[in-house]
């Protein structure tokens, strides 16, 4: 699974950090850490963090054969 965040989006909601905290972390009040890579077991959380996010920020490629990356939806 490979994540991208669009940064120049984010806005600091961590509703991300809050539901998938292995691979999102606030950094600050407004900084935004994450894993581009996290371990395929944290699929749910960071496919739910990804829908979560209020401004649509954040993109899952699930690299099981796609080309591009998908927008998370549950």
């Amino acid at each position: 699974m490979k994540v991208i965040v669009d940064l120049s989006r984010c806005q600091g909601y961590a509703q991300c950090a809050f539901l998938a905290p292995d691979a999102f972390r606030m950094h600050g009040e407004e900084a935004l850490m994450y894993d581009p890579k996290p371990d395929d077991a944290q699929r749910q959380q960071v496919l739910r963090a990804a829908a979560a996010c209020p401004l649509q920020a954040i993109l899952v490629d699930q690299l099981e054969g796609r080309d591009t990356p998908v927008e998370a939806s549950l």
